[in-house]
């Protein structure tokens, strides 16, 4: 049963690609949540360790971890759910790179071959209201992002602040497990975005041997229903 069981919390899971771009042998699977809609027994009923929280916090997770099984199973044919680490990050078999992302009721999970993807990193956020994009832009954006949001109009200026914080998140997910080290808002910076979904990251830190100050990342991203989706996709 844990293997079909769909809590209704949850609506059916989804494998739309909303992205501008496809990746060749990466799945994402979607789905949306009520909270309000939660049972004490969806977990057990799911096959997936409960965890603790406000109905919020556990249904993010449980919808997270459903589509991350879903994905998981059409990558590698086993139907499995990512564990926690120590670290809090999901803990992908071997053979995959993996992320896992929920927001304002949307969760969504993607998963492809490590051996042709060595990170995947997904986030969705809402986009930012001007007044709380102003206060958090300077912790977001570096002097030179910050600057190049002087010439936009203030929807403009939190749709860009809103984009800037969803892709460092998905570059975070991307690049942690290679380099098992922390990095912050501060030591990326966006370069580009374009109105065709497509972006490019620079790293102002160096993160191992692998990646120098200097290092460049393409990204890229989509708008819908008031959410901004975003993903960071290294190749092997």
């Amino acid at each position: 049963m844990s293997d079909l069981y769909l809590p209704p919390c949850c609506t059916t899971l989804s494998d739309h690609w909303p992205l501008p771009l496809a990746l060749p042998g990466v799945q994402l699977i979607s789905t949306r949540f009520d909270p309000a809609r939660l049972s004490a027994v969806d977990f057990e009923r799911s096959g997936i360790a409960a965890v603790s929280g406000v109905a919020k916090r556990q249904t993010e997770y449980l919808a997270g971890r459903l589509c991350a099984r879903e994905a998981l199973r059409r990558v590698t044919g086993t139907a499995s759910v990512p564990a926690v680490g120590t670290d809090r990050a999901p803990q992908w078999p071997t053979e995959v790179s993996g992320s896992i992302t929920h927001g304002s009721n949307w969760a969504g999970a993607l998963a492809g071959h490590a051996s042709t993807w060595r990170g995947l990193g997904l986030d969705v956020e809402r986009r930012l209201a001007p007044a709380r994009a102003e206060r958090l832009a300077a912790q977001i954006l570096t002097p030179a992002e910050l600057q190049r949001l002087l010439d936009l109009a203030p929807e403009q200026r939190a749709t860009r602040v809103s984009l800037t914080f969803s892709l460092k998140e998905s570059l975070f997910k991307a690049l942690y497990p290679l380099v098992l080290q922390r990095f912050y808002f501060q030591d990326a910076e966006l370069l580009s975005c374009h109105a065709d979904g497509s972006a490019r990251l620079r790293l102002l830190i160096k993160l191992g041997s692998d990646w120098p100050v200097g290092s460049e990342l393409d990204g890229q991203f989509v708008e819908f229903d008031g959410f901004l989706l975003s993903l960071i996709a290294i190749p092997a």
